[in-house]
This record gives structure tokens, C-alpha cells and sequence, in this order.
């Protein structure tokens, strides 16, 4: 049973700012923080994040489990950053030096998984056994938990849809805008804000932002719901080919556009042309804990049994070894 005593740090370590939260073990948050990143500082960025827990806990009065969620992934092989788009973060071996800092073994993962994780733990899909959480916003991530513990994958790389093609692509949707990967056409490209402000401009000739198409077609003009209506249909293929791998229980929208209304209507009918079923049962929903969602996941990294090795106590529970974080 969760110990109510017991308190669990998590950092949201994002490349405008750093957000860390305390939550007890029902879950309540009991504190927040947030300060701007210290971009291309990756010495600081470590000096920030060590700050935050030092910080909450003397205010807390007691000290905490530590989970941290990056945009990026720790690589099974070289035990350093990649794949960050904080790039300062990328081939520096990120968890040694936190636990240095802060004195004790910590939990690095991420930011989708720890989406996802969250909303499995007591969110939108609570209770579901296999979750695919997705970051619709700047860029376009994914993550997988199944049966309460996060995906990571042999090559610490599962539920990167972004970088998947475009499933289904119509012609002119070939060969698909240049990716930062150095591919073309990727999900990405078409899913993230910049893909839909740029799809919008390229069509109507407006430079509007993703928020701004949201609106207009909102109010009713026609040009952006078109931009829209192109929007959702490459989501509904790109989805539909993630069910037809994965086949998760519950899909939770996290991210910016997760907020537009229209995304998250009558998806069992848009999806029946793609997904190789008589049925579709996924139930696709948005984050319960919105913007909150990443940071609590990376509180909800440690296990339960784990936590009082992890703090050094026993609270009458019998010690054990803190496994590395994945």
C-alpha cells in the first residue's frame, strides 16, 4: 500500500524551463516550482535541477525520491544522452552526474513515457493495461506503458512515431517535408505545429501559428478548416497505423494541439478504414493532468517497494537495492 508519508520529487527538465513538483503517495501535489532553463549550460542545467530538489525538500521539511523527464533518452549503449532536442544534454552522461549532485541514486526517462506513465497511474487511463501517450506540440513524441511500467525498449527508442513516414501518403504528400533526422516525409513533419503552420502557408499563403489556424477555423473561416481537416486526416493515418503495431487500450493526446477540440471527436468511425479489426475499441483521450502530466510521470518513476532503499528508511518494509534508472 502507498505510504501517505512518503514524498516523491519530479523534474520536467524542458528546454525553456524546468519545472519540478512534490506529490505525496496518494498522489496529492504538494508543491511546484519552475525556473527558465539554462540554455547550452548543461553544467548549470545539472547546478539547476539540483537547486530545485534541495530546495522543495527543505521546504517539505524531508527528503524525496528524484525522477527526472527529458526530451531525449539515456542510450542503452554509451549510458549517454541522444536523441535531446536540449541539445547540451546530448552525450553527457546525465543521470551519473545528477546522482553526484544530489547524493543519491535517481530515475531518468523520457517525457513521453513519463506522459504516459502519469496518465496510467491515475489519469485519463487509469487502469488500462497498455497506454500510448503522444506529444502533439513542438514536435511530435510518443510513449508506452504497459501494465504500469513504462516501454523504453532495447534501443531506448520505443514509441518514436515521429520519425515513422506518414502511413498512406497521398501524392502530394511525397516525398514530405525535409526532417531534422535527415529523412523526409516523417510524422513529424506533417503532425507537429510547425508541420500544420507550414502546411497552412503553403496552401493559402498566410503565415498563421498552429494556435491561430485553430482559432480561425474555430470562428468559421473556411481556408483554416481546411488546413485543419488535412491536419486530422494524416492524424487518423498516422494513429491508425499505431494501433495496427501496438494496439493499446487507451491513446491520451498530450502536447499543445491537444487542445483543439476538434481532435479529440467521433474516432472509432475515422479510424475503420485503416485499422485491420471488425471493431475499434481504443478510447482516444486527452491528458487528465494537461501541461501537469510529464512532470507527475517522472514523480511516478520509482516503485512503490523501491523508495525506501532509494531514501536510505524502511518505515517497517524490508531494504532493498535501487535499480539503475532505465
Amino acid at each position: 500500500m502507498p505510504n501517505p508519508e512518503t514524498l516523491r520529487l519530479g523534474v520536467d527538465l524542458g528546454g525553456t524551463k524546468i519545472e519540478i513538483i512534490a506529490i505525496d503517495g496518494d498522489g496529492r501535489e504538494t508543491e511546484r516550482r519552475r525556473i527558465a532553463s539554462p540554455r547550452d549550460d548543461y553544467d548549470g542545467t545539472v547546478r539547476a535541477v539540483a537547486g530545485l530538489v534541495t530546495g522543495v525538500e527543505s521546504a517539505m521539511g524531508r527528503r524525496g525520491s528524484v525522477g527526472i523527464g527529458i526530451p531525449g533518452a539515456r542510450s542503452p549503449a554509451t549510458g549517454k544522452i541522444k536523441n535531446a532536442n536540449s541539445t547540451w544534454l546530448n552525450g553527457r552522461m546525465l543521470d551519473v552526474d545528477m546522482a553526484a549532485a544530489l547524493g543519491r541514486p535517481m530515475r531518468l526517462a523520457n517525457d513521453a513515457n513519463c506522459l504516459a506513465l502519469s496518465e496510467a497511474r491515475d489519469g485519463a487511463a487509469a487502469g488500462a493495461e497498455t497506454v500510448f501517450a503522444i506529444i502533439l506540440g513542438t514536435g511530435v513524441g510518443g510513449g508506452i506503458v504497459v501494465r504500469g511500467q513504462p516501454l523504453v525498449g532495447r534501443n531506448a527508442i520505443s514509441g518514436e512515431w515521429g520519425h515513422n513516414p506518414l502511413p498512406w501518403p497521398r501524392d502530394d504528400e511525397r516525398p514530405g517535408p525535409a526532417c531534422f533526422c535527415g529523412r523526409r516525409g516523417c510524422i513529424e513533419t506533417f503532425l507537429s505545429g510547425p508541420g500544420l503552420a507550414r502546411d497552412h502557408a503553403l496552401v493559402t499563403g498566410q503565415a498563421l501559428s498552429a494556435e491561430d489556424v485553430a482559432a480561425a477555423a474555430a470562428a468559421g473561416d473556411a481556408d483554416a478548416g481546411a488546413t485543419l481537416q488535412r491536419y486530422l486526416d494524416r492524424l487518423v493515418r498516422a494513429l491508425a497505423h499505431a494501433i495496427n503495431i501496438i494496439d493499446p487500450d487507451v491513446i491520451v493526446f498530450g502536447g499543445g494541439l491537444s487542445n483543439i477540440e476538434a481532435l479529440i471527436q467521433g474516432w472509432p468511425d475515422r479510424l475503420k478504414p485503416y485499422v485491420l479489426s471488425d471493431r475499434i475499441d481504443t478510447s482516444i483521450v486527452r491528458a487528465r493532468h494537461g501541461d501537469s502530466s510529464g512532470v507527475r510521470g517522472a514523480a511516478w518513476l520509482w516503485a512503490e517497494e523501491e523508495l525506501d532503499a532509494a531514501l536510505g528508511h524502511t518505515h517497517g518494509r524490508s531494504r532493498g537495492h535501487a535499480r539503475r534508472g532505465p
